[in-house]
């Protein structure tokens, strides 16, 4: 099997810093898998709210509050 990396994968390993990287990962220890995915949509520039409901994404920000070190804004792609 052959796995080529095409140019907007290469991009998104450059676009995620370390502590974002970090974060993610401890969303993941945690359990937290919903709050993992729109991390890494926010971290790549993408908007949470064009692949899950307003429901859901507001309900996870309310229950990740305080877990979030930094505050990103949300790219209107």
């Amino acid at each position: 099997m052959n796995y080529q990396i095409n140019s907007s994968q290469k991009s998104f390993h450059s676009t995620i810093t370390n502590e974002q990287l970090h974060q993610v990962i401890e969303a993941i220890t945690d359990g937290r898998y919903s709050w993992a995915c729109v991390l890494i949509l926010r971290f790549v520039g993408y908007n949470p709210l064009h692949f899950i409901p307003q429901r859901t994404y507001s309900r996870l920000i309310k229950e990740n509050k305080q877990s979030t070190t930094i505050s990103l804004p949300v790219n209107n792609h």
